[in-house]
């Protein structure tokens, strides 16, 4: 009897232990895929699997008119994880029903390259020359686009310009037509408001202030032909403005955004204005038929729901509350009764 309970007992715990390395093994497995990197990274990434990316099948679509985006960025840990974030959910909606997105490209203004060019397609552009951007790193962004455009092999016809801090919340179409761009309209670009400063930039025999659209150069979605010509106008034009005391103090952090459309008037390229392009939470409260989310401001609330902005909520997200490290995995959902944007 002794020899058979130690036989037995053998079993059992070989039994447990085989049935304990399976359940280990199925519940592991799709971990083992990670994401694409440079082997050497010692960076530890929580983050979930970036969506595997499908193959477009056109069937009676093969018309489909194209476009690319592109996000310029910093090498900072700050734009580095909005980067990750809006890639994420680019391909998440790639190839989604009227979808015209293309290939995607960070265009990563720092010179070098980072820890992230195999997971997202990556352009290395050069910085300004030091001291060149006064403090604005943002004057960075046509200079990028300028050497993307003349050395990069885009095949799409169109661009899209993005940021960091957009996410795509619905497959894009592409809304431009008959040479015009399709652009964002801010409230806060008011060119007729600025004319005594922007004449400075569009003389009057190039037309009417209203010529200047209200818009920045993101979210835009334009023909790569004008864009290519627009480009280099944006650098000048956004470099003289910044050099210029008085159109410095006037435009702040949005002088390159006006640099844009006072650029894109010059060559003579319209834009549509669509307000379903991109909402700005907390501002903008439904999603509707929108297609980008810009989490550009902060959104503070206490524990009822209710806005508490210009002071800091019992429950908040602020994207520059993770300026040096990437924000943590699974972030405290906000209280009952906020608004769906957010």
């Amino acid at each position: 009897m002794g020899c058979g309970n130690v036989f037995f007992t053998l079993i059992i715990t070989l039994s447990v232990a085989l049935i304990t390395y399976n359940i280990l093994i199925s519940a592991n497995a799709s971990l083992k895929q990670e994401l694409p990197g440079p082997s050497t990274s010692s960076i530890i990434d929580p983050i979930i699997q970036m969506p595997v990316e499908k193959s477009r099948k056109y069937g009676s679509n093969a018309e489909k008119r194209l476009f690319h985006t592109a996000v310029t960025a910093s090498d900072s840990v700050y734009n580095t994880w909005q980067c990750r974030v809006m890639y994420y959910w680019f391909k998440k909606h790639k190839n989604g029903p009227n979808s015209d997105m293309g290939g995607f490209t960070r265009i990563l203004h720092s010179g070098k390259p980072d820890n992230y060019m195999n997971e997202i397609p990556t352009f290395i552009a050069q910085p300004l020359p030091a001291g060149m951007d006064q403090g604005y790193i943002v004057l960075n962004r046509p200079w990028a686009f300028v050497q993307w455009l003349q050395k990069a092999d885009i095949k799409e016809d169109y661009i899209l310009m993005a940021e960091p801090d957009h996410i795509i919340v619905k497959p894009i179409p592409n809304l431009s037509k008959d040479g015009l761009g399709a652009a964002f309209p801010f409230f806060y670009i008011e060119p007729k408001k600025y004319e005594s400063v922007l004449r400075k930039y569009f003389p009057e025999e190039k037309g009417p202030i209203t010529n200047i659209d209200p818009i920045g150069n993101s979210p835009v979605i334009v023909g790569k032909d004008s864009l290519k010509k627009i480009a280099p106008t944006w650098m000048n034009v956004s470099l003289a403005m910044k050099k210029d005391p008085e159109t410095d103090k006037a435009f702040g952090w949005v002088l390159e955004m006006y640099a844009y459309a006072v650029s894109s008037a010059l060559h003579g390229v319209g834009n549509i204005l669509y307000k379903d392009f991109m909402i700005q939470p907390p501002w903008d409260t439904e999603i509707g038929n929108k297609l980008i989310i810009h989490y550009t401001y902060g959104c503070d609330y206490d524990l009822k729901g209710r806005l508490t902005y210009g002071k800091i909520g019992e429950w908040r997200f602020d994207k520059r509350s993770f300026d040096t490290e990437a924000p943590p995995r699974n972030l405290p959902l906000p209280p009952p009764g906020v608004p769906e944007s957010v």
